[in-house]
């Protein structure tokens, strides 16, 4: 049996097994929402290969930082270009 490094390092095993995992580590670069210019459409959510973007209960689109890699591909996606992805500060 194999055994599972602990959940502090990055290390995905399995498909869809990401989300009990903490990403944050990988990003060099994050995204940030550009409120006035964000729909809500959702279409960073649909590309989004982590669980990094959800809908608050005011239904704006947010960015759980925790999950996200900073892969970018939800700037890129957006219609609006309403994601800028910045240098992540240390």
């Amino acid at each position: 049996m194999r055994q599972q490094p602990s959940m502090l390092i990055p290390i995905v095993f399995e498909a869809g097994n990401s989300a009990q995992r903490s990403m944050a580590n990988w990003r060099s670069n994050k995204p940030i929402i550009e409120r006035n210019q964000c729909t809500n459409c959702l279409i960073c959510w649909i590309f989004c290969p982590e669980p990094a973007i959800f809908m608050d209960e005011s239904g704006n689109v947010q960015i759980d930082y925790e999950h996200c890699k900073g892969c970018g591909i939800c700037a890129e996606e957006c219609p609006r270009k309403a994601i800028k992805m910045v240098m992540e500060s240390v």
